[in-house]
């Protein structure tokens, strides 16, 4: 049984849990009447309570301590060994310990609604902020996910969105703004309003990457905080322009890993971005200095853009997660869905489930039948 996820099961099932620290006094009591009198097991009633307070609340904890007392006075009362003295220090003991037992069980249960209340905040914020695509973008199929490195924390500097620039073409970024904590989360707001306000208004995407490095060079200075977070302030960003048809679509790569090509038959290949432009709100985007790129699409192709958490995973031996070799052994014509629930179960299990970054990941998938559902955000 994993105690450390007992207080996260439904209630009927906890409830039955109790069946365990409630046969441990039974068996330890029944031992201790029956054993020869120089054998003491009854101090081990104090088990039963500590194992309670580990997933119940206060309540249920001070339930089986009455029943671990009780257990206590019924051996007491078939005439166990040692003195009178002995066992009223006994009953001290187990009661005292209860009683910090049953402390220690409220502060664990507030605590953990204090948890799951900044777990829906942070949900809703990632969701206010974020916003997060449909499943179908004209004839593009989305998927998404937000991997946490921290336990607690749902959302981060990662950010991604999709818009529509016409009828018939999307287009989408995704990012990752240097830095963790309040300050990464404000700039990437920042990053994703300016995104959302000038991606339909802009011709091409290097004009886009040179609008977007003036807003946020803008808007950075405004909500960046110096003290918690000192240095630099920019954010890595890969702009995509997608055609619902066509067999094209064009990149511009601005400090961003490019993303990874999985053909309908199953084959993986890993793009170039052959001329990077430096990342977004660093100053070095000079006018005219965004350039943008092919990469082959068809229909029933699948392109995966990510943030670099993914890339620079690591498993126990410090080997970085190798993204196209994994992605090649998965089956081939998965949906964006099953693509990314695979590959986050796989990222997990070679990580030992833990990350030493945020990581987020995008997929789109172009279908070969026609556009029906709604336009993005």
């Amino acid at each position: 049984m994993d105690l450390s996820r007992l207080e996260n099961l439904p209630e009927r099932t906890r409830g039955l849990a109790l069946a365990v620290p409630v046969a441990l006094v039974v068996v330890i009591s029944v031992a201790d009447a029956t054993a020869p009198k120089d054998v003491f097991l009854s101090p081990m009633l104090v088990v039963a309570p500590a194992l309670t307070a580990s997933f119940a609340g206060p309540w249920r904890t001070a339930l089986i301590a009455l029943v671990a007392v009780g257990g206590q006075a019924f051996v007491a009362s078939v005439g166990g060994g040692g003195s009178a003295v002995a066992w009223v220090w006994q009953f001290v003991a187990l009661i005292l310990i209860s009683v910090l037992l049953i402390f220690f069980s409220y502060v664990r249960e507030r605590r953990s609604r204090q948890l799951t209340r900044a777990r829906l905040v942070a949900e809703t914020a990632q969701r206010v902020l974020l916003r997060p695509p449909p499943s179908r973008v004209g004839a593009l199929r989305v998927a998404w996910r937000y991997l946490a490195a921290e336990d607690d924390a749902q959302i981060g500097g990662d950010l991604f969105a999709v818009t529509r620039l016409r009828p018939d073409t999307s287009r989408l970024i995704i990012g990752d703004v240097r830095g963790k904590g309040l300050p990464a989360i404000a700039e990437a707001a920042a990053v994703l309003g300016a995104f959302r306000e000038t991606a339909r208004y802009c011709p091409t995407l290097p004009q886009l990457a040179e609008s977007l490095e003036e807003r946020i060079n803008r808007d950075i200075e405004e909500v960046a905080d110096e003290r918690e977070d000192p240095g630099e302030h920019f954010v890595t960003a890969l702009l995509l322009e997608v055609p619902d048809r066509g067999g094209q679509v064009r990149m511009t790569c601005c400090g961003h890993p490019p993303p990874l090509l999985i053909g309908a038959d199953g084959r993986v290949a890993a793009t170039q971005c052959a001329d990077p432009a430096p990342p977004l709100g660093s100053g070095l985007l000079a006018a005219g200095g965004a350039a943008d790129e092919p990469i082959p699409y068809g229909e029933g192709d699948t392109l995966l853009l990510y943030t670099d958490g993914l890339i620079e995973a690591r498993s126990r031996q410090g080997v970085f997660y190798p993204l196209a070799e994994r992605v090649a052994g998965f089956p081939p014509a998965l949906d964006p869905d099953s693509l990314l629930r695979l590959l986050s179960e796989d990222l997990l299990a070679y990580t030992g489930g833990r990350l030493g970054d945020d990581a987020a990941l995008l997929a789109i998938t172009r279908t070969p039948e026609a556009a029906t559902g709604p336009d993005s955000t």
